[in-house]
């Protein structure tokens, strides 16, 4: 028998809170990651410093703020009311400290636990906080959430307000990166939200006058939309409403407080509920709830008296009352559709008899792919009975759907070696496998009955489970791992086509990435340097003395397991796939998966020089 481990008072500790934030940094700003996805923590310390000066314009108090990213140092300027010059180290430095839990002051705030800044201080190797007001200032620096310094109350000619500057730590936050194009997002959301609100980021001004009627205005185009953008509001809730001629799924944007919920929670179902309520009344017509919401995208934004979400990031809304002595959030946004949008369709026939012919189209399609569909799932059941194709990750047998969503990730790899060097290195609890059987089809074109009739597709839509929304998304991050060889670009193209032509959301929402493996091992007797361009091989070749052992890697296939588990754990380097928003996704799909044009050709050779000249400079 092993021997009784001792357990006395002094195995007990208690931690402060910087050391509980930097030990258990995951409780309050979800996952950590690089900067390559949008719900990176990087992003989330942005936000919470953010999430501060958006509640004091709220409350009246700054139309204007200023963001400033250069390298890895972050500063937020406000011109609110400022923190009390008394109180600036104690808000960013002890815990469940802050003015939002008076009421009076902060009625619908974002933040509400005193918890955001003092994560974003522990978190930073550097982190100062100044606070302007009453012609006077106060400021105070920390190191990893100690104070380092703290300068006295001076007399300034500034204007009021508060200016955050922060370096994540990279010891937490490895080779991290922030991405311009999540930022941009992220600020575009605070505008829609904020109508008066002007955000300028690196020099960049955002504006928003119409609220959530230019957030679908800028997510989907003109020509793709069914009918002119449906726009509603009412005290403490907005909604926008559109459908796409083209797109095959549901597509929500959904909001409280100021705060985007990218996993939905109480109002967006009760949204979704009332839509295919107040339609049925309006036509007296009992269609089936996925006809009436097919294609369909949408935004819905509310305010909640101090609202509850599942976790510290609020992603996801758990609150099912307005308020004490209010409506249920159930109630409140039923009434509200059923009467707002019941109104819009009455006075504008042309969208209601848009909307019912766009039902009635998708009632027969549903209809003529009864059948196929029907012997699809039972297939893909089959499959993953057999596991043939699909191997899956444990996190998957949780209760937690939230928990499920956020952590876990499939990888769609291509071969037998490569899946096998996958499915040996990963982490069974968090990630998952899917195994292509040579390239899938170019389903530019191709209507969505191609889905449930080509096995490859079939089933990577039923491991996903996005038949029939976002919401219901198997893994928070769907990786595309295929060699760095021809073949390899041409089966990552064709994935991003299918995604594309019936999937579109999930790269809108961040979903879609490309794994990055190493080109080269560079090696000698005391240290191994992997690298991913010929830049870095050159860098490693002067690193290591003498003559180092440099192996090319062709192939996912040539690397172990062993070497496999560096590249997709704490250390992957993903790629994220991203649309431009210049241009449709028929254009795209249009100019790179249509027929050979000449104006493709010329693209190709201008590309093509354009490479070449890199590669001969750095010869």
């Amino acid at each position: 028998m092993s021997k009784e481990t001792k357990y006395t008072e002094d195995n007990i500790r208690s931690l402060d809170w910087k050391e509980h934030i930097r030990m258990r940094p995951g409780m309050y700003i979800g996952k950590l990651g690089d900067g390559s996805s949008a719900d990176d923590g990087i992003y989330i310390l942005l936000k919470e410093v953010l999430d501060n000066s958006i509640d004091e314009y709220v409350m009246g108090a700054g139309k204007t703020i200023e963001i400033s990213i250069q390298g890895d140092k972050v500063i937020v300027r406000d011109y609110g009311r400022g923190i009390p010059l008394g109180k600036v180290v104690d808000v960013v430095s002890k815990m469940n400290t802050g003015g939002k839990y008076d009421s009076r002051a902060f009625k619908k705030s974002v933040g509400l636990n005193g918890v955001g800044t003092k994560a974003v201080n522990a978190l930073s190797t550097f982190f100062r906080v100044e606070s302007t007001r009453d012609g006077k200032s106060a400021s105070a620096e920390f190191e990893k959430g100690n104070l380092t310094n703290q300068e006295s109350l001076e007399e300034t000619s500034r204007r009021r307000g508060t200016k955050v500057s922060f370096v994540p730590d990279n010891t937490i936050f490895k080779h991290y990166k922030y991405r311009t194009e999540y930022v941009a997002k992220m600020l575009k959301n605070y505008v829609y939200l904020n109508p008066g609100l002007t955000i300028v980021f690196n020099g960049e001004k955002y504006f928003s006058e119409n609220g959530l009627k230019d957030l679908l205005s800028d997510t989907i185009n003109l020509e793709d939309r069914l009918y002119n953008i449906i726009h509603l509001k009412g005290d403490d809730i907005e909604i926008a409403i559109t459908h796409s001629k083209t797109q095959y799924s549901e597509e929500y944007h959904s909001f409280v407080n100021g705060q985007h919920t990218t996993q939905g929670g109480t109002h967006q179902a009760a949204f979704r509920e009332a839509v295919v309520k107040t339609v049925r009344e309006f036509y007296g017509k009992s269609y089936e709830a996925s006809d009436i919401r097919k294609s369909i995208v949408s935004a819905i934004s509310i305010k909640v008296m101090e609202p509850v979400f599942e976790s510290q990031t609020k992603t996801k809304l758990g609150s099912t009352e307005m308020g004490d002595k209010l409506p249920t959030v159930r109630t409140y946004i039923n009434d509200f559709v059923k009467t707002k949008l019941d109104n819009f369709l009455h006075k504008n026939s042309e969208t209601a008899e848009s909307l019912q012919r766009k039902i009635l189209q998708a009632e027969r399609e549903r209809k003529d792919l009864s059948g196929i569909r029907k012997l699809a799932k039972e297939r893909a059941k089959k499959a993953s009975l057999h596991n043939k194709k699909l191997r899956d990750c444990r996190i998957h047998l949780t209760d937690s759907k939230k928990d499920r969503n956020l952590e876990s990730t499939l990888f769609i790899t291509e071969g037998d070696s490569a899946s096998g060097s996958i499915t040996k290195s990963r982490d069974v609890n968090t990630q998952a496998v899917f195994s292509l059987r040579g390239k899938p089809l170019n389903s530019y074109n191709m209507s969505k009955k191609i889905v449930y009739e080509n096995e490859e597709f079939n089933l990577l839509q039923a491991a996903l489970n996005i038949e029939e929304s976002l919401e219901d998304l198997r893994y928070n991050n769907i990786v595309i791992a295929t060699d760095a060889d021809v073949d390899g670009m041409h089966i990552r193209l064709l994935l991003i086509t299918f995604f594309l032509q019936f999937f579109p959301e999930v790269i809108k929402e961040g979903h879609l990435y490309i794994l990055q493996t190493p080109l080269f091992r560079v090696r000698n007797k005391k240290e191994t340097i992997y690298c991913y361009s010929e830049q870095e091989r050159r860098d490693a070749i002067a690193k290591l003395s003498g003559k180092p052992e440099i192996t090319r890697f062709k192939g996912l296939g040539e690397i172990s397991p062993d070497e496999f588990v560096h590249f997709i754990g704490d250390d992957i380097r993903l790629d994220p796939v991203m649309l431009d928003k210049e241009k449709s996704i028929e254009e795209l799909l249009s100019f790179y998966m249509g027929k050979n044009t000449p104006q493709r050709q010329e693209f190709i050779i201008d590309n093509l020089k354009v490479e070449l000249d890199t590669i001969e400079e750095e010869v």
